[in-house]
């Protein structure tokens, strides 16, 4: 009965090099998957499924093939696999870069577009950048006085982390990046996962929390939790989509 089934669910599949138990093709692939994948290619056809331990990969090696895919096909596979881990984090894809393509994922990218990512809403922003990167180069000019080396790598990061927190979150917070650093490191355990999860949801609630006091004091130009919270209370309703709080809190991980 298992034979059938699987075979039955295989019968339309692609050509694939043999698999191994449990891996799949995993072994074929090395250090460098896209060339493997093209070397596959050529003796499995342009167009290949590979088995990735339990997941089924479909690898297209061919500008024609490809051109069919993204173009005539391109509903069919815009989306995102639907991951667990995502699903998790992303408060059942709610968020704009897992959002399955539909009508939810087009109207949370014209709030994107509209409201969060104007070239009016960016020119807001401006004090934000050029007070960070006085600090950076102040920082810099430090370290040059004193003859000490200085990890571009690193200043260049923590630049652009603290543009980020204070474009989205008003503040810089090194709470959060030690939950960023956290979600970075997963290997996949459930567990820790799910730990991540509630330390992120826990922070943003705090944040989203404290824009809703009364007693806030209000600043001259509004964050990206500011501009969220005000179409929340409005609720227009972008076409069919509403904004709730677990909306903004999935917008706040992907863009953190």
């Amino acid at each position: 009965m298992k034979r059938r089934i699987s075979n039955k669910q295989n019968k339309n599949l692609p050509p694939s090099p043999p698999t191994l138990p449990f891996i799949g093709n995993l072994h074929q692939l090395g250090s460098i998957p896209q060339q493997s994948s093209w070397q596959l290619s050529k003796k499995h056809g342009p167009v290949m499924h590979l088995r990735l331990g339990k997941m089924l990969t479909v690898v297209i090696s061919s500008a024609e093939v490809s051109k069919v895919v993204l173009k005539t096909y391109d509903l069919d596979s815009c989306s995102r696999p639907t991951l667990q881990g995502a699903r998790t984090l992303t408060y059942n894809f709610q968020d704009l870069a897992f959002a399955p393509y539909g009508e939810y994922q087009r109207e949370i990218r014209k709030i994107c577009v509209l409201e969060l990512f104007s070239v009016k809403r960016v020119q807001t922003y401006r004090s934000i950048r050029e007070e960070e990167i006085t600090k950076m180069i102040n920082s810099i000019s430090h370290h040059s006085s004193s003859s000490s080396p200085v990890d571009l790598t690193k200043k260049m990061f923590a630049l652009t982390a603290s543009i980020i927190f204070r474009v989205a979150l008003e503040q810089v917070s090194k709470g959060v990046t030690l939950i960023i650093t956290d979600l970075m490191k997963l290997s996949g355990l459930r567990q820790r996962r799910e730990k991540v999860f509630r330390d992120l949801d826990a922070f943003f609630q705090s944040v989203i929390d404290d824009r809703c006091s009364p007693w806030r004091t209000k600043r001259q130009q509004d964050d990206i939790i500011d501009v969220l919270l005000k179409i929340v209370k409005e609720q227009t309703g972008f076409g069919a989509a509403l904004l709730t709080e677990k909306n903004i809190k999935a917008f706040l991980l992907v863009n953190l």
